[in-house]
């Protein structure tokens, strides 16, 4: 269904080969899972299937690809869109109508597909899709994972046979997140689509997979089956890595499969204390804080957030929010999309404002002043990081954050240097990776010295050693005496780095507790490693591992648990 033919890409001419004599072959009717490190090639890997690269994308391409045998050399994406389906990481930016129905219909009259046809195609797809009920419903309405499979119908309804998708579940809870694969496997075992998902969160799509691409960063790819790749690769799962890690017979892809394989490492580990041991790999010399100006650990009476109100018109998003935050401490909000999160972060900015309630930092009310004065203490890290940088490169937004705090010139670059060492000060901050964005962002709010930093999914296009190294970054932020308060729905993140877990629903704080309380026996957030050793409360591998220092580990993989 999917042929690649040796083919080299490279975009600039003296620039390295993003894709290196890639040759592999998809079978008609798979699953295939795509993975590889932040910026490896995993996206332009993509957009060589439909055509986009390097039609639209410019760059040199050598070898062909070939999907249900057309050429896309001679084929552009316009002619292979009745053939391969794109779904791209935020569905909602790329909805052209208002409401379900419509947009179920627009790629068909695009394409001049009769009417009789059309209707006919909506009707199925809104059935296959589990969308009958939402039909008429406004787009912007729906929920994260309804809007993903509305995203998915509107290119299956179009009558594909290939559909692609980058990083579906990115921004989903996990519930949604679940929603969306159980229609892809739909699609896949029931109407033999050939499916293609690039995906940094493995551990929700692995064990479905019945193949995977392995971009290794220096342009090759592996074609393999899930188990296979699991077996060596760097880049796995918290299941994989625990099994891995403590020598379990095989190589567990799902929970099931890892839960039936830990009865003796349950008995192992049932007379030790989980609180007892790190949930996150040291990392010797890593203090990025420092060089901001020092704020003292213990110093402060953090944040606090009493019965918030915000209404959107007659949608009340947050409804009486209680909180409190201790400095040195890192909070981590999580919930079902739409439950508030997000709200709640903005409305702290001053940027929404609210209805009623109040907040304060450090025993100072701050819920009253103007969102310009409130960035003295607050500063927030947005869902999409780049949103906050406008300058030609690195070193102008690093000029322009030193400024606006009236700190020396040089504090915001240093800042930067300990939390993503060797950018290139004249690149523009649009060429970075998505890791590298957001630690630029991160150290231009950090250059202000605020007492609470904010941050709205930060792990969205990180991989493993990436959020491995956030991890460590923002332990380090709170170790200095700030606030850190997180909104994710990455609950194997936030296993790793939360001192502090609050639930939200409907608009309200449902539920508070530490990582072990909350993520240690909840059905819908808890992580891999604490559903496979549940009922005892551990939470990631190296937690496990600590544990069993000094017995013998089998099978433990070289740089195990270090980025």
């Amino acid at each position: 269904m999917i042929e690649f033919h040796h083919v080299w890409l490279r975009y600039r001419e003296q620039s390295a080969p993003v894709l290196r004599d890639v040759d592999f072959t998809i079978e008609d009717g798979q699953l295939v899972l795509v993975s590889g490190r932040t910026g490896s090639g995993k996206t332009t890997l993509l957009g060589a299937v439909n055509g986009h690269v390097p039609h639209f994308t410019g760059g040199m391409m050598s070898g062909s690809v070939v999907v249900d045998g057309l050429d896309t050399a001679s084929h552009p994406p316009r002619e292979l869109s009745g053939v391969v389906g794109m779904v791209a990481q935020d569905p909602l930016a790329g909805f052209v109508t208002d409401t379900v129905e419509e947009e179920l219909a627009y790629s068909m009259e695009q394409m001049g597909v009769a009417a009789p046809v059309m209707r006919t195609r909506v009707e199925e797809t809104l059935d296959i899709l589990g969308l009958a009920e939402l039909r008429g419903r406004t787009l912007r309405t729906l929920s994260g994972g309804q809007q993903q499979r509305v995203a998915i119908g509107s290119v299956l309804a179009a009558g594909v046979r290939v559909l692609v998708l980058d990083e579906p579940t990115s921004a989903l809870d996990p519930v949604s997140s679940e929603e969306v694969l159980a229609a892809l496997l739909r699609l896949v075992h029931d109407l033999g689509l050939t499916v293609v998902v690039a995906e940094h969160r493995l551990e929700r799509v692995v064990g479905y997979a019945d193949a995977m691409l392995a971009l290794r960063g220096d342009g090759t790819v592996r074609l393999a089956s899930p188990r296979e790749i699991m077996a060596t690769s760097s880049l796995i799962p918290p299941v994989v890595e625990l099994g891995r890690a403590v020598g379990m017979p095989g190589v567990p892809l799902t929970v099931r499969e890892a839960r039936g394989w830990a009865g003796p490492l349950r008995t192992r580990l049932e007379k030790a204390d989980p609180a007892s041991y790190d949930r996150l790999p040291r990392s010797e010399g890593c203090d990025p804080a420092s060089q901001s100006t020092a704020r003292v650990a213990g110093v402060g009476q953090g944040l606090d957030v009493a019965s918030i109100r915000l209404n959107y018109g007659s949608v009340m998003a947050l409804d009486g929010v209680d909180l409190r935050c201790e400095p040195g401490m890192v909070t981590v909000v999580m919930g079902r999309n739409g439950s508030g999160k997000s709200s709640l972060l903005w409305a702290l900015t001053g940027v929404v404002p609210i209805q009623g309630g109040r907040f304060s930092v450090d025993g100072r009310l701050w819920s009253t002043a103007k969102p310009r004065e409130i960035r003295r203490v607050i500063r927030l890290v947005p869902q999409s990081a780049a949103d906050l940088l406008y300058l030609d490169s690195v070193q102008a937004e690093c000029d322009a954050a030193d400024h606006q705090a009236g700190v020396p010139s040089g504090s915001c670059q240093g800042l930067l240097d300990r939390l993503a060492p060797g950018i290139d000060p004249v690149i523009h901050p649009r060429d970075l990776s998505e890791g590298q964005k957001l630690c630029l962002v991160l150290a231009i709010q950090l250059t202000g010295d605020p007492a609470v930093i904010l941050l709205d999914e930060p792990t969205r296009g990180l991989d493993y050693p990436a959020k491995t190294s956030l991890a460590r970054i923002l332990t380090d932020v709170a170790r200095q005496g700030r606030v850190v308060l997180m909104v994710t729905h990455d609950v194997e993140f936030a296993a790793v780095v939360a001192d502090q877990i609050l639930v939200m629903a409907q608009g309200q704080v449902i539920q508070a507790g530490t990582a072990e309380q909350v993520l240690g026996t909840s059905a819908l957030f808890a992580s891999q490693v604490a559903k496979v050793l549940y009922p005892q409360r551990w939470l990631t591998p190296y937690q496990v591992v600590e544990a069993l220092e000094g017995q013998v580990v089998a099978g433990r993989p070289s740089g195990w648990g270090q980025s």
